[in-house]
């Protein structure tokens, strides 16, 4: 039992990328049906328990633990399901803190690491993609708190949460990555401020954890 704790904790950030990946992508290779109904909800379940696995402070790891299975039975873990009642509140409140902490945990590691390897580089994939849903979180939060904050030819204001939750994902993408194809506008101003974060934040990961990666590597080459 310790030698397999072992090595799940060595391939932490394999593990957490490849469920972040099924979860964003795996649609594309099933029908959207089967994917949803089924593979969706297992592939966030293991994406929780592989970014817990990832923290490496026990008693953040044990916290995360308990705030997911109370929210798991209390009202399950769909994590778009939102319909402006308490229990869904309670959902969406622990993946937005989940996120939050994986995010921080993931660039803390990164700062930290002293050599450049598969775990540096694989970790600098996953903060940045957890960095957007961090964003599609704020999004959405905006957009519970004000109602037409987002205006898009995806979707209208009679869409629930739910249904405005993948166009939201989107939006929160693009941003990250100053696409701006133009399709969802921020039309409160709310909404614009999260866009300025989102957009600020991904261009401060990528020119600050780049930067520390070639520091890394550079004194790495000159052992």
């Amino acid at each position: 039992m310790k030698r397999l704790k072992e090595i799940i904790y060595k391939y932490r950030f394999e593990f957490f990328l490849a469920t972040l990946v099924f979860n964003l992508f795996g649609i594309l290779l099933f029908t959207d049906a089967l994917f949803i109904t089924y593979l969706f909800p297992i592939g966030l379940l293991l994406n929780i328990l592989a970014g817990i696995n990832l923290i490496s402070i026990k008693k953040v790891k044990i916290l995360l633990t308990i705030l997911f299975l109370a929210t798991a039975f209390t009202s399950g873990f769909a994590m778009s399901d939102i319909q402006h009642i308490s229990l869904d509140l309670l959902r969406f409140g622990f993946y937005f803190l989940f996120y939050v902490v994986i995010t921080y945990e993931i660039i803390k590691q990164i700062w930290f690491t002293k050599d450049v390897n598969k775990d540096l580089i694989i970790g600098v994939i996953s903060g940045y993609i957890t960095l957007g849903l961090v964003g599609f979180f704020i999004f959405m939060a905006v957009e519970m708190a004000q109602p037409g904050s987002f205006h898009s030819s995806l979707f209208t204001d009679t869409f629930t949460m739910t249904q405005k939750s993948d166009s939201i994902l989107y939006y929160s993408y693009i941003t990250l990555m100053t696409i701006g194809y133009g399709e969802i506008v921020p039309v409160t101003t709310v909404a614009q401020k999260a866009a300025i974060l989102l957009g600020l934040c991904g261009q401060f990961y990528l020119v600050i954890i780049t930067a520390v990666v070639v520091g890394k590597y550079l004194n790495y080459a000159q052992k």
